[in-house]
């Protein structure tokens, strides 16, 4: 039960709150982390809404170590409606975030003075940062970076597939006793079988040994017949001279 309260049972909101985050599955720890630590700044300005957060320190006490990671889940929980975050567009004010009370004990009345963003006593500044232009001027640029690098990665997958809409799909044997089968049925032997396998194996089935094959039977057929080529058959030698020749017996 969501409410805008100053008396907050401390036990009891944490009981329930719990009990939410463990019936939630779009909670991740992030959001529970970041929750706590909220709800401790919460704790020390007495439970008075809404509350002014310096990113810094909730990045320090929640062990979220990205900007962006601790931004993306503060958005989260405000669409989650577990805090409604109200950021701050200058770096000398902390950004607020006003917490519901989910104490079911607690006194349904709000604190109107707090609802409006008036109460000054919880309103925190932030130091400012010396080298933040700096820094400002480097994000952006790392950004502008990261966005032209996008853009040429996604450039080169749309032209990729101007040329080659259909998926280019591999093709291995299954087995050594595969390739036997294919090359029996060639009518070849099984060392020549052998040596395909062996050779196309140890190198990752690689075509001249950069792109994936294609197609192996296609590459089969080639090796048998570049086999042909290189290995003749040795023609019978008329000339040489039998060992087990007879030579006692009559011409």
């Amino acid at each position: 039960m969501k409410q805008f309260s100053n008396k907050v049972n401390f036990i009891k909101h944490f009981l329930e709150v719990n009990e939410l985050f463990q019936a939630d599955e779009r909670i991740t720890p992030f959001h529970i982390s970041l929750y706590l630590s909220l709800f401790l700044e919460w704790n020390h300005a007495n439970f008075k809404n809404p509350i002014s957060i310096s990113r810094s320190e909730m990045m320090r006490i929640s062990k979220i170590g990205s900007s962006n990671t601790y931004t993306k889940i503060l958005k989260e929980l405000h669409e989650l409606k577990y805090i409604e975050y109200y950021p701050s567009f200058n770096r000398y004010t902390g950004s607020k975030v006003l917490l519901f009370t989910f104490d079911n004990s607690s006194d349904n009345g709000s604190d109107k003075a707090s609802d409006n963003g008036s109460d000054k006593a919880s309103e925190m500044q932030v130091r400012p940062y010396l080298n933040y232009n700096k820094l400002n001027k480097t994000k952006q640029t790392n950004k502008t970076i990261d966005m032209n690098t996008k853009n040429k990665k996604n450039n080169v997958l749309l032209f990729e597939e101007e040329i080659s809409p259909k998926k280019v799909l591999h093709s291995f044997p299954k087995s050594l006793i595969e390739v036997k089968i294919l090359f029996m049925e060639k009518k070849f032997p099984s060392t020549e079988a052998e040596k395909f396998y062996n050779y196309f194996e140890s190198n990752g089935w690689l075509v001249g040994g950069r792109s994936k094959m294609k197609n192996w039977k296609a590459a089969a057929n080639n090796w048998m017949l570049n086999s042909k080529k290189f290995n003749p058959v040795e023609k019978e030698n008329h000339y040489q001279t039998n060992e087990d020749k007879q030579f006692d017996i009559p011409l």
